[in-house]
């Protein structure tokens, strides 16, 4: 796959420096390794509430990653991206960027009872006006594709939505994630520089990924791959502060809610592996809302030795997906007692 510019300069001054300013051009069968752009390609994702996907979309491993391009969560992270990197990049944005269109209601059709009250009201006709913010050219190209793609979904996405036995608790999920996504554009280009090379690799990853195009792809496996395939540690861990600190992480997209850092109590291992890891522990929390103080609980399950999915008490079928930063440090022995 063939990338955008030839840019780096070789310079002889005792020692070669490299200075890159673009990317190489290569194909697909020419893999990237860590070795070759230590230095620059690097992408910093701790803390991030989406930090798994920034990763394996920053080194190519497409197949590592457990959202499809026709997914609404995509669609959203992209125009997220997009929009955020034009608020707080614009200085890096090419010439020729284009300005990023939102889609908004220009006609309604509003229906009233006998009373005078409106009792619905349907937009007939939309327009697309200007949002003041910018992007890349290719890199919207893309995500007008994926927008594309997610509007002709349009009647099967909202059928299965309403068909959803757990419609209800999707939803709220939903808002979580888009709570998470907020903060990760809040973050993300205070980790890395806008223009820096780690988010230019990772912008032509984001838009491989959306085209269905094979990535381009660095060798040396993510930590988050590497973390998986060991598994959690054995021997006696801290649960009760893997527990508060998977809890709050969780909080920080609660709408209503506040988490009462620190409150964890009644920590229940239910059953262990063959290894003596936990597969499944629960525990009791506190929690502020409109209702005063209150008490919660928490079930989370675990996945060769690591937190797979967190089941709150209000939405117990709903699995929230632990953060990517906190089981890397679990898995490293981090909270071993």
């Amino acid at each position: 796959m063939k990338l955008s510019a030839v840019f780096f300069r070789i310079f002889l001054l005792g020692l070669i420096w490299l200075i890159f300013t673009s990317f190489f051009k290569l194909s697909n069968s020419q893999p990237i390794t860590e070795e070759d752009y230590s230095e620059v390609l690097e992408l910093k994702t701790d803390g991030l509430y989406y930090a798994e996907f920034y990763d394996y979309i920053f080194r190519g491993h497409f197949e590592e990653i457990d959202i499809n391009r026709g997914d609404m969560q995509f669609l959203m992270l992209f125009d997220q991206y997009l929009r955020a990197y034009g608020a707080q990049c614009s200085g890096s944005l090419p010439a020729n960027k284009v300005e990023i269109m939102n889609e908004e209601c220009a006609t309604e059709e509003v229906t009233k009872n006998g009373w005078g009250d409106v009792i619905s009201s349907v937009c007939i006709k939309y327009v697309w006006v200007g949002s003041g913010l910018y992007a890349k050219p290719a890199l919207y190209e893309a995500y007008k594709e994926i927008d594309q793609l997610q509007r002709s979904k349009g009647l099967g996405t909202m059928m299965e939505m309403i068909t959803d036995p757990n419609s209800m608790g999707n939803s709220v999920d939903m808002i979580h994630k888009i709570n998470g996504l907020k903060g990760d554009m809040l973050k993300i280009f205070k980790l890395n520089a806008c223009g820096s090379p780690g988010l230019e690799r990772f912008e032509e990853n984001l838009k491989l990924f959306a085209l269905d195009k094979p990535s381009i792809r660095m060798e040396k496996a993510s930590k988050y791959t590497t973390m998986k395939n060991s598994g959690g540690p054995t021997g006696d861990q801290n649960y009760h502060k893997l527990i508060d600190d998977l809890v709050y992480d969780q909080s920080k997209t609660w709408s209503f809610n506040r988490y009462t850092t620190g409150s964890i109590s009644s920590v229940t291992t239910s059953s262990r592996d063959s290894e003596g890891r936990p597969m499944e522990i629960s525990a009791n929390y506190s929690f502020s809302g409109f209702s005063g103080n209150s008490k919660g609980s928490v079930r989370i399950t675990f996945k060769n030795g690591l937190p797979k999915c967190i089941y709150f008490y209000d939405f117990p079928r709903n699995c929230k997906t632990p953060n990517s930063s906190i089981l890397s440090s679990y898995a490293e022995g981090k909270y071993a007692n």
